[in-house]
């Protein structure tokens, strides 16, 4: 009888899931020129992808961080249902579905040289231009999504949904001890921004309500190093793994965006629930 009322639940809460999100419309894809944007229902919210920002231990250049770039080829359809960006090394697809996107990465390792298990690159999921921080780019940002209180935005531990309340980073908890035995991991380049946290991501997913109550948005990625958030542009990291990677080979990762008018409960199910497609 129990594991009877389980199997109910659970059947219960996967229909749930996939109500949520069948409900909702799809955002459409649209320019910008650090990657694309998603652009909800009727222009209501918008969210931008900076794809991609930072390179973490070796993955594209060697050492533990270093700056990775948005200046690769782009291309969106003319209804804003797909998105293709390119580069000689990266390819990343983008398909808008109800509530968010599929994003589907391609890597291949061009460097001539290894890439460890903890190889990974970090887009940037953020609500637009910050005043003083990077004038250069024209979107004003989106205050709905900009949580400056960090009261809003959550990743998932082995304690459940957990606030993400400083700029910390949090790493998968199966890649923890590699992280570890890392040279100088007690005090990573990164450190004076990132400080590691002694709590690890036990999920790929981050997401964030916003300030009105009404919406939901997130970033997450099926393989991931690490979650983390909070900086100068109120963004959301999630970091695809994309180690370990041979000279010459690839690899393909897949991960999802979302955007859609929802609870920070319905965003988490909306990643965690099975793909459709």
């Amino acid at each position: 009888m129990i594991r009877e009322v389980h199997l109910r639940s659970g059947i219960l809460a996967l229909v749930a899931g996939l109500c949520i999100a069948s409900a909702q419309e799809r955002p459409r894809i649209i320019e910008w020129e650090r990657g694309v944007a998603l652009e909800g229902p009727g222009g209501a919210t918008t969210m931008y992808l900076w794809f991609y920002e930072w390179n973490m231990f070796d993955a594209m250049a060697p050492g533990q961080h270093t700056r990775g770039t948005y200046e690769n080829k782009r291309h969106i359809n003319r209804d804003g249902t797909a998105a293709e960006i390119r580069a000689t090394a990266i390819q990343l697809l983008v398909s808008a579905v109800p509530g968010g996107a599929d994003l589907t990465l391609r890597v291949t390792n061009t460097t001539g040289a290894p890439w460890p298990a903890i190889a990974g690159i970090i887009p940037c999921w953020n609500p637009g231009r910050v005043e003083g921080a990077n004038p250069s780019s024209p979107e004003p940002l989106n205050r709905n999504f900009a949580d400056p209180g960090k009261s809003r935005t959550f990743f998932v531990s082995a304690s459940g949904l957990t606030a993400l309340t400083s700029r910390e980073i949090h790493f998968n908890h199966a890649l923890r001890a590699l992280v570890d035995r890392e040279p100088d991991s007690k005090q990573f380049v990164f450190s004076s921004k990132w400080p590691t946290s002694p709590v690890n991501a036990t999920a790929g997913h981050i997401v964030r309500g916003s300030e009105d109550g009404r919406w939901v948005t997130g970033i997450g990625w099926d393989d991931y190093l690490s979650v983390q958030g909070h900086n100068p542009w109120s963004c959301i990291h999630a970091c695809a793994r994309v180690g370990p990677l041979g000279p010459g080979e690839s690899k393909t990762i897949r991960g999802r965006l979302a955007l859609f008018r929802g609870s920070v409960g319905d965003g988490v199910r909306y990643f965690t629930r099975e793909r459709t497609r």
